[in-house]
């Protein structure tokens, strides 16, 4: 029975399976649904599937394009043309990832049939309806092919082999109205939990988060508290290390209340009624993953700010021989800069609604699905902040050697010269290389995105039900 209904469609329809290029690379998710368009009402397929080949995207769109050919179809001045406008307008939709389109044959004769009626309705061809872009039909009755697969069947006419881009399976559909977006395509979110990992990796990947986030701190608020107690102790140019730790205190405390929270705030529950399964969370309508991206993204940049501060005041003291009362005065610029330029970008993201879910860590951050918000958001200011305060403190180092180099000093003050200078090391050393390791992981995360997104949808294709990648 199924053979037989599927060869009565193909009869009446005179369609090839070869789908066009715009038509697949516009679909955001393939799902059949009944036919409401009145005029292709009574043919023997009920069911099709939105956007068409010329893009429109339901369809009461397509019914509107549609009016302008009413009338040559109720004057019959064709009997294809019903036939070829409802094969091109409502596409045959048998199942998932299986339809068809119209014929060659069965345009030109719909065209040549109607020509001089459309045109005393003042109606014209569209371009968009060209022959010349329908694939001939070697077979009377040509089968749908199968458009799940990574290449085309070889019964199909005509085997053709390309990618149909990224479709988004019906499971990670979300509501426009959230404006989410995943590889590209709108109301699409990735999935929950992460994508890449397996379940036991995760499990490590969190329990290795909450140690580390208990860890450090530890050691920043130890650090903060020593501070309060004796306040005049750390002075310029030593003083920014103090809003340093101040800074990453906050971003462990963030990444620790991510490790309690797993991820009830990062995605979104599933929907088991409505076929939807548990998603990333995405842009500021979830306001405990708003508040959480707030304060990580602002203490993460603030901190690398502060790094930079304090390169900046060493070299005031290196170079110039600036004293400390003298580097104080500039207290007020320092503070204007460290905690402005963090708050202005994160108002950014707010702005463009960039914040992701995190479903590795628990918290909600920037960067983790888009490439964009990755490279100009992370990449470009934490590699600026490494620049320009290596500089600094290399320009400061080679002052306090040639200090000592040149100017004849007490063994003590040689001495305490030389504290200070070790000093420095250490803490840029402890400071950089985390840093570095961070910007390199974001590096090869920037290259080699693209892979692994292809990657997953390769292994993830016939799950969901959407078209595999061929490459």
């Amino acid at each position: 029975m199924d053979l037989l209904w599927a060869l009565s469609v193909s009869m009446l329809t005179a369609c090839v399976a070869i789908p066009m290029d715009a038509a697949a690379g516009s679909h955001s998710l393939f799902t059949c649904e009944p036919i409401t368009l009145r005029m292709c009402q009574g043919l023997p397929y009920n069911s099709t599937f939105m956007p068409n080949m010329l893009n429109h995207y339901d369809q009461q769109t397509a019914a509107l394009a549609m009016e302008p050919f009413h009338p040559m179809v109720n004057l019959q001045c064709s009997p294809e043309l019903r036939m070829f406008l409802c094969a091109l307008y409502a596409p045959v939709c048998t199942e998932y990832g299986r339809m068809t389109l119209p014929c060659r044959r069965l345009c030109l004769q719909a065209k040549s049939d109607c020509y001089k009626l459309m045109d005393m309705f003042g109606v014209s061809w569209p371009e968009e309806m060209d022959c010349n872009r329908f694939p001939d039909c070697d077979e009377p009755y040509p089968r749908p092919v199968d458009l799940l697969s990574s290449s085309d069947t070889t019964e199909s006419p005509i085997s053709v082999q390309r990618d149909y881009g990224f479709w988004c399976p019906r499971e990670l559909k979300i509501d426009p109205e959230f404006g989410y977006s995943f590889m590209g395509v709108r109301d699409c979110s990735p999935p929950c939990p992460n994508m890449y990992f397996t379940r036991e990796e995760l499990m490590f990947a969190r329990y290795f988060i909450g140690v580390v986030s208990i860890v450090c701190l530890s050691a920043t608020l130890f650090t903060f508290l020593t501070f309060l107690i004796d306040v005049s102790r750390f002075r310029y140019p030593e003083r920014p290390i103090i809003f340093y730790a101040v800074c990453y205190m906050m971003v462990s405390l963030v990444f620790f209340l991510g490790f309690l929270l797993e991820d009830r705030v990062s995605c979104n529950a599933a929907i088991p009624g409505r076929f939807r399964a548990s998603t990333v969370t995405q842009g500021s309508h979830n306001k405990a993953c708003t508040l959480l991206f707030m304060v990580l993204y602002f203490f993460t940049m603030a901190g690398s700010v502060w790094w930079v501060i304090l390169t900046i005041t060493w070299f005031l003291a290196a170079v110039p021989k600036w004293g400390s009362e003298a580097i104080e005065k500039k207290a007020l610029l320092f503070h204007a800069c460290a905690w402005g330029v963090p708050g202005v970008l994160t108002v950014t993201l707010l702005a463009m609604n960039k914040i992701e879910g995190d479903s590795v860590s628990g918290v909600c951050f920037v960067g983790l699905y888009n490439l964009t918000a990755l490279r100009w958001f992370l990449l470009a200011p934490l590699g600026l902040d490494v620049v320009v305060g290596v500089a600094l403190l290399l320009a400061g180092i080679a002052a306090l050697n040639r200090v000592r180099m040149e100017i004849p000093l007490e063994k003590e003050n040689q001495e305490k010269l030389v504290k200070f200078m070790i000093r420095i090391g250490v803490f840029s050393v402890l400071y950089l290389v985390p840093l570095l390791t961070v910007l390199a992981c974001y590096l090869y995360e920037s290259s080699y995105r693209a892979v692994w997104e292809t990657t997953w949808v390769q292994e993830k294709c016939r799950d969901y039900h959407i078209p595999c990648p061929y490459q």
